[in-house]
């Protein structure tokens, strides 16, 4: 079983969920249906194209000026 990452922000009415790691998205009314449709997502890509090692990705922030 591998972990990925799931970004996830609000469209209009529904909550987008995003895995940077794969690149599959899908979205939900729910953050938590948006996780589990991405969830299948990802599945269903990596039934078609195997999962490859890949370094976990690093998530962090950070803060701009408003002026910039």
């Amino acid at each position: 079983m591998n972990t990925f990452t799931a970004v996830i922000h609000k469209e209009d009415n529904l909550y987008v969920a995003e895995c940077p790691e794969i690149g599959t998205a899908s979205q939900g009314e729910t953050i938590e249906e948006a996780v589990i449709n991405l969830k299948e997502a990802t599945e269903l890509y990596l039934e078609e194209f195997p999962l490859n090692p890949i370094p976990r990705s690093i998530l962090t922030t950070f803060k701009v000026s408003a002026n910039a």
